[in-house]
């Protein structure tokens, strides 16, 4: 007969489980010791288990739905008490850019304890792994302090070529290293057009050399997409025009996209990931495709700033691998990534999509999908779907539970506003029924 294990073990649950990378489980549940799953199967399945292996296990149920831990691949945390510039409707990026530079220049706000309160939303929202861009160093801790998961990327923005020599690359050396490494650390180059060609030429080799990951904004602004002229397909290769940025390509007459721009320059790969995408030729995605980069598509924040929507039907189409971001409260509602799952559904369908498997890939994209774009679905610390040896952060909905499909589908287009998030196997908001 095996010996009592020597944790205790907690059984979470629910009238549906949705693993990601396994069939949805009717009356399932996760076993969890250690911070750690531990079994995932039906109910009966896996408390015929314990008790097998005399393990000392607590049950605690959820009328509703649980998934693997929610994940907002694209957000800064430290905007989050410049909700009122999200409030705003734009003309377009130059027209919020302005509107929040007025605020940000100002000055005055504690970044550190806004940074806090994003934490705290993103716990009440049911999302467990966030990646974090920070701009000011009082921010840069805020995913540590709160105990989730992810990445905090610094953000690496205004270097021009001269001044980079100068002393640039060092300082954004030596700002890289004061990131925690605890839950993860890289950077962000900010877009193609607020950094020079050196600039973006070396972070890569900086953060990786650190062992860190890569994220950029790319394809957020019209002005990132690809455009026909004189000079366009027949000239000769653009990146041998010795051009000093992005800027200075177009002002030459090229129509080469950002998203070209920063492949030749060594930004994407797989340990990259990209926010936004909207303007992004079929040439563009399949390039990202190419290079293993995942894409972090934020609607509601696209539509508060005046941009088209994201080519979402087009990335279902393609195959192209996605994550869900809200971006921050100075452009969006909310940090809750869900409410951006149930515009892209809506976007899907209006621009065609026509597939059966639209609930259950937008669901995927906003936990399996945010995990993999920032390389953490893998190894020993994976996340993002709910398997044996994987940390224990789940997310909870409740909510009434019909049909398998039907659950995604109301889960999708209308998720609960209560939340249940698990961190490490710990609960850290919302409630559940202990049973026995």
């Amino acid at each position: 007969m095996p010996e009592p294990t020597a944790h205790p073990t907690v059984v979470y649950s629910a009238d549906l489980v949705v693993p990601m990378t396994a069939p949805p489980i009717a009356d399932g549940a996760v076993a969890v010791r250690g911070g750690r799953i531990v079994h995932v199967g039906t109910r009966a399945w896996v408390l015929d288990l314990l008790r097998e292996e005399r393990a000392d296990a607590a049950e605690r149920h959820l009328d509703g739905v649980l998934t693997p831990g929610l994940v907002n691949a694209h957000t800064h945390l430290q905007y989050t008490s410049m909700a009122a510039v999200g409030a705003g409707r734009y003309a377009g990026f130059d027209d919020w850019a302005t509107a929040f530079s007025a605020v940000y220049d100002r000055g005055g706000l504690d970044w550190g304890g806004a940074a806090a309160e994003g934490a705290r939303a993103l716990l009440a929202a049911g999302v467990t792994v966030a990646a974090d861009i920070v701009t000011d160093e009082a921010a840069v801790s805020a995913l540590a302090d709160a105990g989730l998961h992810g990445i905090a990327y610094w953000e690496v923005m205004n270097w021009s070529n001269a001044a980079w020599r100068r002393g640039g690359r060092d300082r954004v050396i030596a700002e890289l290293e004061r990131v925690p490494t605890t839950p993860g650390s890289g950077l962000s180059p900010h877009a193609p057009y607020s950094l020079d060609a050196e600039p973006l030429l070396d972070i890569p080799d900086i953060v990786r050399a650190h062992g860190g990951r890569l994220h950029i904004h790319l394809g957020e602004s019209h002005f990132e997409g690809a455009r026909a002229g004189a000079t366009d397909r027949h000239a000769p290769d653009w990146h041998f025009a010795g051009v000093e940025s992005f800027r200075a390509l177009r002002e030459s007459g090229y129509g080469a996209s950002a998203t070209e721009f920063v492949d030749r320059l060594g930004v994407l790969g797989p340990d990259c990931h990209v926010a936004h995408g909207v303007y992004m030729t079929a040439e563009d995605r399949a390039l990202l495709r190419a290079r293993g980069t995942s894409v972090a598509l934020c609607p509601r924040s696209n539509e508060v700033i005046g941009l088209e929507a994201p080519p979402v039907a087009a990335y279902l189409t393609e195959g192209s691998p996605i994550a869900v971001g809200t971006d921050s409260l100075s452009s969006s509602p909310s940090l809750d990534p869900m409410a951006d799952v149930a515009a892209l559904a809506r976007i899907a369908r209006e621009q065609g999509y026509a597939g059966r498997d639209l609930h259950e890939r937008l669901l995927s994209a906003a936990t399996f999908g945010g995990a993999r774009a920032m390389g953490i679905d893998i190894g020993p610390d994976r996340l993002g779907h709910l398997a044996v040896g994987a940390i224990a952060d789940l997310t909870g909905f409740p909510m009434p539970v019909g049909p398998v499909a039907d659950a995604l589908a109301d889960l999708v287009e209308s998720a609960p506003e209560q939340r249940v998030a698990v961190v490490s196997g710990e609960v850290r908001s919302g409630t559940l029924e202990e049973v026995g």
